[in-house]
This record gives C-alpha cells, structure tokens and sequence, in this order.
C-alpha cells in the first residue's frame, strides 16, 4: 500500500508582471497555504503552492498549466488593469479558464478584483472582490483574501471526496459544490456574554462576502426535541465553542463538546473569559484557541478563518484516508486530529482487540505515548506515514 504521489490541491497564484502591489499579496498567499498546518493532513511537502507570472523566454505569457499534476487545482488570478491591458495575459486566462471549466469542478479559475477592471472586461466568473472591501486595511483585506479562498479550496475537495466516494454526473456535483458546512455555535446564556458574542459570530458568518453560501448556522425547529436536534446537530457540524466564563458550569455546553469531540468534527475555541474558570473543561483543548476579548469582540475575523481552515484541513485529511481506507482493515480508526484519552471513546475494546488509531503527522510525543500505553496498552497510535510503512513491510 502506498499514499498517493501527486498533490492533492495545487494552488497557482497569477499576477501580471506589472501589478507591483500584487506580489505581497502573492506572498502573504503563499506564506498561509504551505504552513506545517496543512502538511500535517496532505502529507509529503504539504500543499503545492506556484506562482505564475513572469513569461519563459521567448513567449508573452506565463506557461500554461497541466491539471494533471495534482489531484485538484485552482488558479489564484490576481486582476488589475495591467492583466486587463495585456493581450497576451487575457488569452491565456481564457484558456486556462476554458479547460478548468471542462475538467470539472476539481480544477476552478479564482479571479480576485485588486481594482474596476475585472468588471470592464468581460469575464463572466464571479470574482471575489479584494476592490469592494473599503475602510479595511491591507493586513485586513488579506486575512478577508484567504478566508475566501479557503472556503472555495474546501469546496473543491468535498467535491473531490464526493466523488472518490460516489462517481456522479456533472448536475449532482454542482449540487455537491454548492452544499453548505453547517455550523454550531457552543455558548452558555448564562453569563451576560455567551449568548451575545454567539449572535455576532452568527451575523458575520451571514455578512461575510460569500461566507452564508458556505456556512449555515443552526436553527432548532418548533416541535423538535431540543436535546435530541442539539447533539444530532452538532455531530455533522463544525463547532466554535465560546467560552465564557460560565460555559464549564453548564451540563449541555460541555456535553457539546464532548459530542463534537467524539464526532471528531472541525472545532476551534474562542476564548472569551472575562474573570476566570472556576473548572477548566479538560475536553476543550488539543484544537485551535483564539483568544479574544469580550467587551470588544474583535477577532471575529480570526475566529472564523480558524474554522474556516479546520474545515479545510478536514476535507484534506478525509480526501488523504479515503484513498487507503480500503486496505485498512477493520481494526484501523482514523483520526483528523492528534488522538487524546477521548479518543478511546466508543471503542469495544473486548471486540477491538489491537485497535489502531491512525492521526495525521507528526507522531505524538514519548509522553503522550506513555499515557496511553498505560491506560489502553492494546490499543496502537499510528501517525499516518508510520502505519503506511508497516502495511508496506508486511505486505
């Protein structure tokens, strides 16, 4: 058995030689998509991030692109009027666009407007608009940048998922594509801040460019058991957990998280404690923690890129095992996360003797190791590329 050897997504990011301003944005791009993040689930150098720009000798655009060499690709267009001048430059992004188009919704063409002249010129693909965002600053319009895009990567592999799982025809992919990521927000109405901060994340998931065709947050129904609809829901969900300062006193938020973590679905922290945590919930932690500020709530931004990148990273791991999930065996469980004691959770240990969980890289540490040799000594922790290189020694 042995992983895949070509990328999963390939990101090219294109510019047109003359947008100056557009190669820190290029390199803020590249900075977040090759993160130790994202190579931890892809595996091998992570994901493939090129840029596209400058044409070879001879010719007056940059190369064309094979979108073979990686599972899924999108291109990252960085459009200003000095891509909209250039003769040259617009036919190859027609082309590019053309075959993107003709090899499924795998490959996508992303333009971002950096000014007026995407809409001048023509192209029929809907941007995202770096132009629109007034009276944010740069470092802002970024982070906006890559939260797009993310969510657009995420995208293409669900779709690229769906399709390893289930061969579907061009109208259910779309379809596919187009299915939200539905989200719960974790909060105590307890405390004066819970519940108020939960309705501000929730708009801005609704305001964000884009984000509501993406993300829908949780309704319960009238007429529904509340307690059956909350933990049903929060199973095929990705959770942000808003802890205030009396989310650990209360019985259905920890329960929560515990449904979330059992579920092993995307789940990020949004530290909001205004005094203290009288009991720190010990099944909060091994995810992302942003730490933000109550009174303020600030870093919204940064709550919903965190998750945004969760989601991402989980359609990139689920991609990554669905590919060995047949010759794995029934006593392999997959892991999207470094496994903790939980994570011993709902395995029938007298059934599941030799159990193996199987996490993404790097391996855990000797005292992690330790802990869980002593409580659950037949149960076996793998990173993933060491359980790769066993099945391949004895097979």
């Amino acid at each position: 058995m042995s992983l895949p050897t070509r990328p999963f997504l390939i990101v090219y990011i294109v510019r047109h030689p003359g947008f100056k301003a557009g190669q820190s944005v290029a390199e803020a791009l590249y900075e977040h998509f090759r993160r130790k993040l994202f190579e931890n689930v892809a595996g091998g150098t992570g994901l493939s991030v090129i840029y596209r720009y400058l044409p070879p000798a001879g010719a007056a655009a940059p190369l064309p692109i094979d979108f073979n060499e990686g599972e899924t690709a999108a291109v990252v267009v960085l459009f200003d009027e000095a891509f909209a001048g250039d003769g040259a430059y617009m036919d190859w992004l027609k082309d590019t666009a053309a075959r993107a188009d003709a090899n499924g919704l795998g490959t996508r063409v992303f333009p971002v407007a950096m000014d007026g002249a995407l809409t001048k010129s023509g192209m029929v693909e809907q941007a995202v608009r770096w132009d629109k965002w007034d009276g944010v600053d740069e470092a802002g319009r970024r982070r906006r940048l890559i939260s797009a895009l993310t969510y657009q990567f995420a995208r293409m592999l669900r779709t690229y998922l769906e399709r390893l799982r289930h061969p579907a025809d061009e109208d259910e992919a779309l379809e596919g594509y187009l299915k939200k990521v539905q989200v719960f927000l974790s909060h105590s109405k307890r405390d004066n801040d819970g519940e108020r901060i939960a309705k501000k994340i929730r708009q801005a998931l609704f305001d964000g460019d884009g984000l509501s065709s993406f993300f829908d947050v949780h309704d319960i129904a009238p007429g529904l058991r509340f307690d059956k609809v909350i933990l049903n829901q929060v199973r095929v969900s990705a959770v942000v957990a808003i802890h205030t300062d009396s989310f650990s006193s209360r019985e259905w938020c920890r329960r929560e998280i515990i449904e979330a973590k059992r579920a092993s679905v995307p789940l990020v922290v949004a530290n909001c404690l205004v005094d203290r945590d009288e009991r720190g919930f010990p099944y909060m932690g091994n995810v992302p923690v942003v730490r933000m500020d109550p009174a303020l709530v600030d870093r919204i931004e940064d709550v919903i890129g965190l998750l945004l990148d969760e989601v991402f990273k989980d359609f990139l791991w689920r991609s990554r095992v669905e590919l060995v999930r047949a010759k794995a065996g029934k006593r392999v469980r997959f892991l999207p996360r470094p496994p903790e004691l939980i994570s011993l959770a709902g395995l029938d240990r007298a059934v599941e003797a030799q159990t193996i969980l199987v996490y993404p890289d790097p391996p855990l540490g000797a005292e992690e190791q330790r802990l869980f040799e002593e409580i659950a000594p037949d149960v076996r922790l793998r990173s993933l590329t060491e359980w790769v290189a066993e099945a391949e020694a004895t097979t």
